[in-house]
């Protein structure tokens, strides 16, 4: 588990192909590797990634198709910039919100611009994803856990403070770049709870629709 506060910006240094996956190499800068073991999870760009050699300056991590297929990992390349932070301990402060590290899908970036000192962003999230995305409820993008501070359909309104900024990738983006997304884990268990006994049947006679609610009481007419 993670808060979704970035402890550091890193960098890829090194992309291998592995029999059809991909073992990466990420340089961690001013991340504290100290506390870090082999097998310790490390956040990268919001993805859970599992340290599995440490040469001193960084980690080397194995990367899955399912994970290439899912995340916009598969967009990285040598040189490019990572959001990275270690595992929640017990003693951590949760500055965030939870955050298990499992991207739900790859978002894009609509538009930026300055507003005061802060700057303005629009994202569209998959369409699947929209109903898990309120005002004011937190997101993470590319693993940093954030506050929508506005929603239309799939598109979400962020503001973001200098600190952040200057603290994560979030300086680099553009209209086009590719980011993950993790919708809160409180609306996507919400969800299954909703459905009740329905959730054993199969996904397409078990989704969660407006119908749904209304049967079983859940909307007022």
């Amino acid at each position: 588990m993670f808060t979704g506060i970035i402890e550091a910006v890193g960098q890829i240094q090194s992309l291998q192909p592995r029999g059809g996956d991909v073992r990466l190499y990420v340089k961690t800068g001013k991340l504290d590797l100290a506390d870090v073991k082999l097998g310790d999870s490390i956040a990268v760009n919001g993805v859970c990634l599992t340290a599995v050699e440490l040469p001193g300056d960084g980690f080397w991590a194995d990367v899955s198709q399912e994970t290439i297929r899912r995340t916009a990992l598969s967009s990285l390349k040598s040189g490019s910039r990572v959001n990275l932070e270690k595992a929640l301990t017990p003693s951590s402060r949760l500055g965030g919100h939870l955050v298990s590290g499992h991207v739900d899908g790859v978002g894009k970036v609509l538009s930026l611009h300055e507003d005061a000192r802060s700057w303005h962003f629009r994202i569209e999230a998959p369409a699947n994803l929209a109903r898990y995305i309120a005002e004011k409820g937190s997101i993470t993008v590319d693993g940093t856990s954030l506050t929508v501070n506005a929603v239309s359909g799939a598109v979400f309104d962020l503001n973001i403070v200098p600190h952040t900024m200057q603290e994560t990738v979030m300086g680099q983006y553009q209209p086009g770049s590719a980011v993950n997304l993790e919708v809160d884990l409180i609306a996507r268990y919400l969800e299954r709870l909703l459905l009740g006994d329905k959730a054993a049947e199969p996904a397409a006679d078990s989704a969660l629709s407006m119908a749904f609610l209304a049967e079983n009481g859940y909307l007022k007419s």
